[in-house]
């Protein structure tokens, strides 16, 4: 089964918006410039600067902001477009093959 990263960098060019969905879980690490960090119905202003470091804790959308060209890390999400592997059903009908014929 192939796993996804579940940290990956990213470069934004000054007054670039990222968003991502759901805060809950995730980190954002400024390993260059300076970030603003905004989540939705939240009144903190959050500026990062290289080395600090914010931990979503709440199912928010947030953006971060380039105050200036910078370099980011996120933690703990996964792109967007990647879908959720699920399990295929199986009906309590269906046999299970266990390399016999049944003839």
């Amino acid at each position: 089964m192939h796993t996804v990263p579940s940290r990956f960098h990213l470069s934004l060019a000054k007054r670039t918006i990222f968003t991502l969905p759901d805060a809950a879980g995730v980190g954002i690490e400024c390993r260059s410039g300076s970030v603003w960090v905004t989540l939705d119905h939240d009144l903190r202003d959050i500026v990062l600067a290289p080395g600090e470091r914010f931990e979503g804790d709440r199912h928010r959308r947030v953006l971060v902001s380039a105050l200036e060209p910078s370099c980011i890390t996120v933690s703990g999400s996964q792109p967007a477009a990647l879908p959720v592997q699920k399990a295929p059903e199986r009906s309590p009908w269906r046999l299970r093959a266990h390399g016999m014929s049944p003839a």
